[in-house]
């Protein structure tokens, strides 16, 4: 994908913004805006990686992995690059890992409009530091995606979420053997399960889960707590005000309802210098802050 036109769009002097469907935070205000390009380069289903421009949406390309029997860990809606940039993760993660491993390579364009390559097709072709992992979730402060490689994974068998009651929702959690995602609100664990269907319908009897359409509405606002305090949540916060990622340590809950952890010191000191290192000017998404 040849990316000379938008990195030319971006140039090398003055704040600039980008945006790709606004779903996820969208433009800075007042300030010139870039979309990045969009389209998918090609598949290759054998290697199991996609190459798309970085303002493709995220629906199409599942739409057109689902062709192959594949999918990538993104989370639905909203642009690849939005999804890579934001960085998180979606109520997969717990079997999908983390969104920025799935990606393998970025084209982006840095704070002096050239275009840059970081990272390889393949993990074994890369050495160094490896920068992809800067990007994602950087919010578009370090450069701006134009175009990406990320890994794609097999559709399962069977997909099915299941729920059943529980006030003490980890003698359900151990008892699985990988689940894709396990919530619970105080008082409901929902537990998604995938693989072959004998051995998903083994497990949901085991652990007594009832199918059921999907996972409970999520909260908008999203913090992480430590494993150790994710129990104590019903006494704190109400049972049902809240949906705790098992294993992962998100909590989703009302805007208020618990206060983010303040930002470490040192790691905020660490991406302020890495910031100045890659945008000295502080002209790419001016005012982002990352957290």
């Amino acid at each position: 994908m040849d990316l000379t036109a938008f990195a030319d769009e971006v140039g090398a002097a003055g704040p600039v913004t980008i945006e790709g469907s606004g779903t996820r935070g969208g433009a800075v205000p007042d300030v010139r805006c870039v979309r990045p390009p969009s389209g998918i380069e090609w598949i290759e289903a054998d290697e199991m990686t996609v190459r798309c421009g970085a303002g493709t949406d995220v629906d199409d390309l599942a739409a057109a992995l689902a062709e192959v029997g594949q999918r990538t860990v993104l989370p639905p809606g909203g642009t690849v690059g939005g999804a890579l940039s934001v960085g998180h993760s979606s109520v997969r993660r717990l079997g999908d890992g983390p969104v920025r491993d799935c990606l393998l390579q970025a084209r982006y364009v840095g704070a002096d409009g050239a275009v840059v390559q970081a990272g390889g097709p393949t993990v074994k072709n890369v050495s160094g530091f490896d920068v992809c992992r800067l990007l994602v979730g950087a919010r578009g402060t370090l450069g701006f995606l134009g175009d990406v490689i990320v890994r794609t994974r097999p559709v399962a068998l069977v997909s099915q979420w299941h729920c059943v009651p529980a006030a003490d929702p980890l003698p359900i959690f151990t008892s699985l053997h990988r689940p894709v995602s396990v919530l619970w609100d105080g008082a409901t664990v929902w537990a998604l399960l995938e693989g072959h269907p004998l051995d998903v319908a083994e497990a949901a009897a085991r652990t007594h889960l009832v199918a059921c359409d999907g996972p409970p509405p999520l909260p908008p606002q999203r913090t992480l707590v430590a494993p150790s305090a994710q129990t104590s949540l019903p006494a704190r916060l109400g049972v049902g005000t809240f949906v705790v990622e098992l294993g992962v340590g998100v909590v989703h809950s009302a805007p208020g309802l618990i206060d983010p952890a303040a930002a470490d010191r040192a790691a905020a000191a660490v991406g302020a210098r890495l910031k100045h290192q890659f945008d000295p000017t502080g002209r790419l998404n001016p005012g982002v802050v990352v957290g």
